[in-house]
């Protein structure tokens, strides 16, 4: 189980992401527009650098839904490689069989 100050970190973020996704996605526009004049592409640069860190996407870690473990993660499950074991092991999960020789 990861530590619950990192989940909750985790969780701070997403929701910093969903809510500044549009002004920062108004703001690349502008950045990435050749045809704009300089000086507002700088303005809006400088806007984009005065918004949160943790408001950028990169700045997201894929964790485990079940136990907040930030590595072996299954996109596709949104589980980690031991809870998607344990799960397997448990019969939770159909058509996996745990295999052991």
């Amino acid at each position: 189980m990861a530590k619950k100050s990192m989940i909750a970190r985790e969780k701070k973020r997403e929701a910093l992401v969903a809510k500044y996704a549009t002004k920062r996605a108004e703001l690349k526009a502008i950045v990435n527009d050749q045809e704009k004049p300089m000086e507002e592409r700088f303005r809006a640069s400088l806007k984009l650098a005065k918004l949160p860190r943790n408001s950028s996407a990169v700045r997201l870690h894929n964790r485990c839904q079940l136990t907040g473990r930030p590595h072996a993660y299954y996109r596709k499950l949104k589980i980690s490689r031991i809870a998607l074991r344990d799960l397997g092991s448990a019969g939770q999960i159909p058509g996996m069989v745990k295999s052991s020789w």
